[in-house]
């Protein structure tokens, strides 16, 4: 029973990939390379110089991204490798493909805006399924090792840029060089969503008479954690239990309904809360990307 569900789990993971690479070569090839879109990364090295050379714009991302994959052989091991080569290959073939058709739009704006949420929707779905799309992947992973904290769409965002330059040399418009700027920028936001969610959370802090009351509705009532806080106040010098609790934006007006019918004199702070950790939130492993 373990074997079959663990088969269906692959299939399910390769089947997925599939569909993923499709979107991000149909974002490309579709959307972006027919509109002088430069968006940035490899792919963007790869358009620009498709113009040049004139070999397939899907032929060239599978070449430009030979010595990042043996730099990754080093760093991350033949697994990685293996599994981005794969993806690779997909998005390589399904480029060529697709700029056999005509393009869905000739609208610099709506090419931007469509492919970029198409690059990002599908490098995001490859990049939750444990592989990379190579490229500018690989460049931020490396980055990543030495700087946790900046998310992976803020670093794409930075890499992609330097690229963007290159398309005013290449395709000498201004105009196409800050369209492209919207598709990567469009395409950092939609991929921090993806990979990252949406935490839309409020902290709120509760000072009352009531703690305890408070507290026991909203455990009760609203099904939610509490954590008191110690303070004192400077003026009574009394003691007096703080209460500390982040919640979901939509059951933030639930819990002020609570204090007011149960304290109208309670002092409360709510602000908006960027990142949640741990149980009913983000997991820890959530930055891994």
């Amino acid at each position: 029973m373990k074997k079959n569900s663990k088969v269906i789990k692959i299939i399910v993971k390769v089947i997925k990939v599939i569909l993923a690479t499709c979107l991000y070569s149909a974002g490309v090839a579709l959307f972006l390379d027919p509109n002088n879109l430069a968006p940035g990364g490899v792919t963007g090295v790869s358009i620009l110089l498709n113009r040049l050379i004139h070999i397939e714009t899907g032929t060239l991302i599978l070449v430009l991204n030979i010595p990042l994959l043996i730099i990754a052989w080093k760093k991350f091991g033949w697994r990685f490798v293996v599994g981005t080569l794969s993806a690779l290959v997909l998005i390589s073939t399904f480029t060529n493909v697709f700029e056999r058709f005509e393009p869905i739009t000739k609208d610099m704006l709506l090419a931007a805006v469509a492919g970029g949420i198409c690059i990002a929707v599908g490098l995001g779905t490859v990049l939750k399924s444990g592989l990379t799309t190579g490229g500018t992947d690989i460049v931020v992973r490396l980055l990543r090792l030495k700087h946790p904290h900046i998310k992976t769409g803020s670093l794409f965002l930075i890499v992609d840029l330097i690229v963007i330059s290159g398309s005013l040399l290449v395709f000498r418009d201004f105009e196409k060089a800050m369209y492209a700027v919207i598709a990567i920028m469009i395409t950092s936001w939609v991929l921090d969503l993806v990979l990252y969610g949406k935490d839309e959370a409020k902290l709120i802090y509760i000072i009352s008479d009531e703690p305890d009351q408070i507290a026991k509705q909203f455990m009760e009532e609203l099904d939610m954690g509490v954590t008191y806080l110690e303070g004192v106040g400077a003026y009574t010098e009394k003691n007096k239990k703080i209460i500390m609790c982040v919640v979901k934006k939509r059951i933030a007006p639930k819990v002020e309904e609570v204090v007011k019918l149960t304290d109208t004199n309670a002092f409360m702070i709510v602000t908006s809360a960027s990142e949640i950790f741990g149980e009913g939130y983000k997991s820890y492993h959530a930055e891994r990307f």
